[in-house]
C-alpha cells in the first residue's frame, strides 16, 4: 500500500470538514432565523447537524462567532447571484426589472434573509462592536444599480440625475416591504402580502412603480386594481 503524505491528508480531510461546516451553518441558520441569536441553542443546532456542541465550539469561538458566519454566507451567496445576472447584455428598462425583481425574489425564495437581516441590524444596535454584515451588500447592489441608470438616461430612456444611492434605498424599502413590514403592507393594500398571490401582486406592483419614476416614457392605460390581483378576482 502505498505511503500516505501530508500533502494527501487534506485532499481526503477537507471535504468531509466542508460538509459538517455546510450541515452545522444550514441548522444554525434556521435556528438563528425562527429564534433569533438569543433564543438559539448551541445544544439544539448540534442535536439538528448531528455533530456534538464541542465539535461546533472547536470551529466557532462562540455563539455570536457562529451567527458572524451565518450571515456572512448569507451575503455571499446574495452578492454571487446578484453578480450573475449579466445584467450589461439587456436594455435599460429590462436590466432594472430584472434587477429588482431578483431582489424581490431572494426575499421570496429564501424566507430566513428577512428574519436575518432584521436580527442583524438588531444585534447592530445593540452592540457597538457588532458589525451589520448586510450592508456589504449595499456597495455591490448601488454599483449595479447606477450603471443600469446611467446607461438608461444615455439611451433616453431613464430620466437623468437620479442618485443611484436614494434610489437604491428607496426601491429596497418598497419592494421588500412586503416580507419586512408586512403587516402594515397587508393592512394598507388590503390583502396579506406573504401569501403566494399576495406576494405575486405586490411584487408586479412595487417593480412597476419604481420603474415608473424613472422612464422617460411611462406606461399609459389603466391598471388592474392591486387588491382584486391580489385575491386572483
Amino acid at each position: 500500500m502505498a505511503p500516505t503524505t501530508n500533502e494527501d491528508k487534506p485532499i481526503v480531510a477537507m471535504p468531509r470538514k466542508r460538509l459538517t461546516l455546510a450541515r452545522v451553518l444550514s441548522e444554525a441558520r434556521l435556528a438563528f432565523s425562527k429564534n433569533g441569536l438569543a433564543g438559539t441553542r448551541i445544544d439544539d443546532i448540534a442535536r439538528a447537524a448531528g455533530v456534538t456542541k464541542q465539535l461546533i465550539y472547536h470551529y466557532f469561538s462562540s455563539k455570536e462567532d457562529l451567527f458572524s458566519s451565518v450571515l456572512d454566507e448569507s451575503v455571499q451567496d446574495v452578492l454571487a447571484e446578484f453578480l450573475a445576472l449579466e445584467l450589461d447584455t439587456l436594455p435599460p428598462p429590462q436590466a432594472l426589472r430584472v434587477l429588482l425583481e431578483h431582489s424581490f425574489d431572494q426575499y421570496r425564495t429564501h424566507p430566513a434573509l428577512s428574519t436575518l437581516a432584521q436580527e442583524s441590524l438588531r444585534q447592530h444596535e445593540l452592540q457597538v462592536d457588532h458589525v451589520n454584515r448586510f450592508t456589504q451588500i449595499a456597495p455591490t447592489l448601488i454599483r449595479l444599480m447606477d450603471g443600469i441608470l446611467r446607461r438608461g438616461e444615455a439611451s433616453g430612456e431613464f430620466v437623468s440625475g437620479v442618485d443611484a444611492r436614494l434610489f437604491c434605498a428607496a426601491s429596497g424599502l418598497l419592494t421588500t416591504g412586503g416580507f419586512t413590514s408586512s403587516y402594515i403592507v397587508s393592512t394598507l393594500a388590503g390583502f396579506d402580502s406573504t401569501t403566494p398571490e399576495g406576494s405575486s401582486a405586490w411584487r408586479r406592483y412595487s417593480v412597476d412603480f419604481v420603474l415608473a419614476t424613472v422612464q422617460t416614457n411611462r406606461p399609459s392605460g389603466p391598471q388592474e386594481p392591486l387588491a382584486k390581483a391580489a385575491n386572483g378576482t
